[in-house]
């Protein structure tokens, strides 16, 4: 997403001196400013509205929107969707990257049981390796979950790619793809651990 506002407020959250609750308010502006673009293929359906002057028509959102955010990192951005979605059920995934393995391992699950007619959107900050990102994804699937997207702050090409072979039909959206990942599979340059960032916790 090559939008003026969302590269300026994600300058500052690049910057290592941003301090928290500037980092949290940065990251929940530049979610606000995706919002339109990750929703503007969304179904609808016509409905018919009564304005002060006579009937008209217009149109609702086909499905429920089911927002999911990866722990701890994807709390960061959902009061920004939220602020557009407010009518939105959440999904919460508990994730926890083996530093070692560097692999995903689930903690926490709970969704709301209306996946399967509801378009859910996938809230994790970075997308580094991938690994979160499908195995949140494969998770979602198997309670039945149909009509999915991801949102990400910063994505790496490695991740990119491994979503992709994973989940072809399944879209990203981002504020911007880096350059790579590091031995330890940090993005480069990115901007640190987001979730560290967003709780103190570094």
């Amino acid at each position: 997403m090559n939008h003026p506002l969302v590269q300026a407020e994600l300058t500052g959250l690049r910057c290592r001196n941003c301090p928290g609750p500037e980092f949290r308010q940065r990251l929940r502006r530049i979610a606000s400013l995706m919002v339109p673009a990750v929703t503007a293929d969304l179904p609808t359906r016509v409905v018919s509205c009564e304005t002060p002057l006579e009937l008209t028509s217009g149109v609702e959102l086909a499905r429920r929107i089911v927002l999911t955010p990866v722990l701890r990192a994807g709390l960061g951005f959902l009061d920004g969707f939220f602020d557009l979605l407010p009518e939105a059920a959440v999904a919460h995934i508990g994730l926890a990257r083996n530093e070692e393995t560097l692999l995903p391992e689930p903690y926490y699950i709970k969704t709301p049981p209306i996946l399967a007619e509801s378009e859910v959107i996938v809230l994790d900050p970075m997308l580094a390796t991938g690994g979160s990102a499908v195995e949140a994804v494969r998770r979602l699937v198997e309670l039945g979950a149909i009509h999915l997207r991801v949102a990400c702050l910063v994505a790496a090409p490695e991740g990119i790619a491994t979503f992709e072979a994973a989940w072809p039909e399944i879209p990203i959206f981002t504020a911007a793809i880096d350059r790579a990942l590091n031995d330890r599979g940090y993005i480069l340059p990115g901007l640190g651990d987001a979730g560290d960032r967003l709780f103190g916790t570094a």
